[in-house]
């Protein structure tokens, strides 16, 4: 069985560093002509689906827009997870779990066991109840060939009081973070424990250099609606762009579910320029 960050290197080699998140926000469903429901948000998703297959190699579902439709909305994600990765998408779960080790690790099992549910390929999680928590998550995830997105320093503004502050030891709580998850995997060509990087951080207020994320995945949400520019994330990103997945939602998604092809194509050229 190949590792998450194998196959996560063949796909972006194939169809390039784009990733599309699948984000149905009330007021996409509305311009979309979809109901605020549970058939609402598994119709817009199923579309985008059609759309990235072939055209990205990663989407990424946002769990909350399903989730706040109860049973019927996971009802539509479960469908949702397993016709994107029967499209040959690879799917990062943005569930950004976070919890004590044992109930992290049901989490884990509810997200990252081929067979689930509620399989997909990763799964964003948060280090904020110590990335110790997340070792049995981790290791869960390597067994199964499966990957994590750890929350590291997010484009959010309310994010860097804590992300930015320094931590015991003299390092920023981002930086600490990122160091801690390289120790819950071995070294090795292809990295499955990644970190979010949001694209309009400023690495250097928060010490993470180029060094200390070397052979990182890094989930870079922040492009298109949020501001940063795809066309630039080789100079955000400098020698790490070749591990950068740029994650693009809203500007893809607010073109409609007729625009979605050229709209995919189009982001994907801007980032690879």
């Amino acid at each position: 069985m190949s590792g998450f960050g194998a196959r996560l290197q063949a796909a972006v080699a194939e169809h390039g560093r784009l990733c599309v998140g699948i984000d149905p926000h009330p007021q996409l469903l509305t311009g979309w002509g979809l109901d605020a429901s549970a058939d609402g948000v598994r119709e817009f998703a199923m579309r985008v689906i059609d759309a990235a297959a072939g055209r990205v190699a990663v989407v990424k579902p946002q769990v909350a827009f399903f989730e706040r439709f109860g049973s019927a909305g996971f009802a539509a994600l479960e469908d949702v997870l397993g016709a994107a990765r029967a499209a040959g998408l690879l799917v990062i779960a943005d569930a950004k779990r976070g919890d004590i080790g044992s109930t992290m690790a049901a989490y884990a099992q509810a997200w990252l066991v081929p067979g689930s549910p509620l399989e997909a390929d990763a799964l964003t999680v948060s280090p904020y109840l110590g990335v110790g928590a997340l070792a049995e998550t981790a290791a869960l995830a390597l067994e199964h060939g499966k990957g994590l997105f750890v929350l590291t320093a997010t484009s959010n503004p309310e994010a860097a009081a804590l992300q930015h502050s320094v931590a015991a030891g003299g390092a920023t709580v981002a930086r600490a973070v990122c160091t801690a998850v390289r120790t819950l995997e071995s070294d090795g060509p292809h990295r499955s424990l990644g970190v979010v990087i949001g694209a309009t951080v400023d690495r250097s207020a928060c010490a993470l250099t180029d060094d200390v994320l070397a052979g990182i995945p890094i989930l870079a949400p922040g492009f298109g609606h949020q501001g940063a520019r795809l066309g630039d994330a080789a100079a955000v990103f400098g020698p790490l762009a070749p591990h950068v997945l740029a994650s693009a939602s809203r500007s893809i998604l607010s073109a409609g579910p007729d625009g979605l092809p050229a709209a995919i194509d189009t982001h994907r050229r801007e980032l690879e320029v």
